[in-house]
């Protein structure tokens, strides 16, 4: 399945959001000051997609300041790298893509690992080239599980699909990941204390309680959140 100018526009206003939601230091208003423009910039191109695209200058200095590669906000290159397909026979040799398993997140719940061998519900397909820019896991060490509730809206919705990247057991950064609490797997935005190396744990939806000043042997962390999918 290509991906249409519209999708890709929408997935590039979408990551550019959840990087600055993953930063305390930062809002829209930040980001707009970054490229030089008004206070309201940024908050209007994601939430109302004005502009359509971002000039590149913008981009270059957007991606160096969150230091992820420019293709990962590009939507040109979101186009002609969509790391998800179907139908992969028309787009391009198998040989480019990668399988990932699917497992269920309530099976998985509460068991002494993340995943079981049992609940496999199927395989996504990514392609290798992707893979390899967004992780240094092996094939192994990556799996997609579904979200479960609404702690994580408006990033996560009920339902929603997350590759994790098991290999990031260990905060070194903020992000969204996966954590065992309660004998529970729960999807979380976990930030880390550049002083002390606390944690905070929390939910983007505010009816939620956060959890500060967590040692990080007290939070049993699976993996990283590295990308979502979700139904329309």
């Amino acid at each position: 399945m290509s991906l249409t100018l519209e999708d890709a526009n929408k997935i590039a206003r979408e990551r550019l959001d959840s990087l600055v939601m993953e930063r305390d230091d930062e809002d829209y208003a930040s980001v707009s000051a970054l490229i030089g423009k008004n206070h309201a910039y940024i908050q209007q191109y994601i939430k109302r997609g004005v502009p359509k695209k971002l000039q590149d200058k913008d981009l270059r200095k957007i991606a160096s300041h969150f230091e992820v590669d420019i293709e990962f906000l590009d939507t040109i290159k979101i186009m002609n790298t969509s790391p998800l397909t179907e139908g992969l026979e028309a787009t391009a040799p198998l040989d480019e893509y990668v399988l990932i398993n699917v497992y269920d997140i309530e099976a998985a719940a509460g068991a002494g690992s993340v995943v079981d061998s049992q609940v496999i519900g199927d395989r996504l397909a990514f392609k290798r080239s992707w893979i390899k820019s967004s992780s240094s896991a092996t094939n192994d060490n990556l799996i997609v599980i579904s979200v479960s509730g609404d702690s994580m809206v408006p990033t996560l919705m009920d339902g929603d699909h997350i590759l994790v990247d098991l290999n990031e057991t260990h905060v070194r950064r903020d992000g969204i990941y996966v954590i065992r609490y309660d004998d529970m797997l729960q999807v979380k935005r976990v930030s880390i204390h550049p002083v002390d190396k606390t944690y905070t744990v929390k939910s983007d939806n505010p009816l939620y309680e956060s959890w500060s000043n967590c040692t990080p042997g007290t939070i049993d962390v699976l993996g990283r959140v590295i990308w979502m999918g979700r139904k329309i």
